[in-house]
């Protein structure tokens, strides 16, 4: 697969979903401040963006990645970020975007240790940052869904990186949580690109293979007007409660790009997850009153 037909589907895949992107510098509320680039490895995409509340004292933090087929994207994208911190900043989050090496320097098992170490990373930070390293809450969307799902059904993939223990994790509408099952089916070019021809690659990318009875919470969101979108999340969060875990899906009539975009706008959805996230920790309840 050469790096121009990489990048073509990318491109294709981005504009479908109205995320093509366009390097937006979305600005905290009022008081607040960013922290731009802080680097958590030597790669160039290594980096992430910190948005601080106005004087953060043991914040919890949203620690999100990007989609993009995992051979694009930017963790400033204003789709990523924009009414994400417009909402929570201001309600006291401390909010992380974070970038990770693309396809194909790095395939998706390897970008969720990337995303493993960035967590780790802002975790040790977090206290000089005014925030609290043990009361992370994951997020992803598209790809990025998928990389923070890989990651929470089995913590001690980042444990093993130097992450300490988290919340839980918000899922935005990964269709990549049984990859072999995608992989034996018909399945769009792109998982062909990520995945390859490897099934020992399908299974280790594989949320679902991986659950654990040690799986932080989870809840996937899906676009309720796409069976596939909804069925491979019904699908994880069965096989997560038939272990004891903590797993729910809620379906939202948005496209795959309004999913991204639109949470944090005040609607049923944005409280939906803020009625997760609440569920997580008392002191996250507290905030999300406000």
């Amino acid at each position: 697969m050469t790096r121009l037909r990489i990048l073509g589907f990318a491109l294709a895949l981005l504009m479908l979903v109205g995320r093509v992107p366009d390097a937006a510098s979305a600005a905290t509320p009022a008081g607040g401040t960013i922290l731009r680039d802080v680097a958590y490895g030597t790669a160039p995409l290594q980096t992430m963006d910190v948005y601080l509340p106005a004087n953060p004292n043991n914040a919890p933090v949203i620690l999100m990645v990007h989609g993009g087929a995992w051979v694009a994207g930017d963790k400033a994208n204003a789709q990523v970020v924009g009414n994400k911190i417009a909402r929570w900043v201001s309600r006291g989050f401390i909010f992380i975007s974070a970038n990770y090496p693309m396809m194909p320097e790095s395939d998706p098992v390897q970008q969720a240790g990337d995303i493993a170490r960035a967590l780790a990373a802002a975790q040790k930070a977090a206290l000089g940052w005014g925030g609290d390293p043990r009361r992370f809450i994951l997020m992803g969307h598209s790809a990025g869904a998928h990389l923070v799902s890989l990651l929470n059904a089995d913590p001690e993939r980042a444990l093993a990186l130097g992450a300490l223990p988290w919340l839980g994790t918000v899922s935005l509408d990964s269709g990549a949580l049984d990859v072999p099952d995608i992989m034996r089916h018909q399945h769009l070019d792109l998982y062909d690109t990520a995945f390859g021809a490897d099934p020992k690659l399908w299974e280790a990318a594989s949320p679902i293979h991986h659950l654990t009875k040690s799986a932080p919470p989870w809840l996937g969101i899906c676009n309720s007007r796409r069976a596939l979108s909804c069925a491979p999340n019904h699908d994880y969060a069965a096989k997560a409660r038939a272990i004891g875990l903590s797993a729910d899906v809620y379906g939202v009539a948005l496209r795959h790009g309004e999913i991204n975009r639109d949470l944090g706008l005040d609607t049923d959805y944005t409280r939906a997850v803020e009625t997760f996230m609440a569920k997580l920790d008392p002191g996250i309840a507290m905030l999300l009153q406000n």
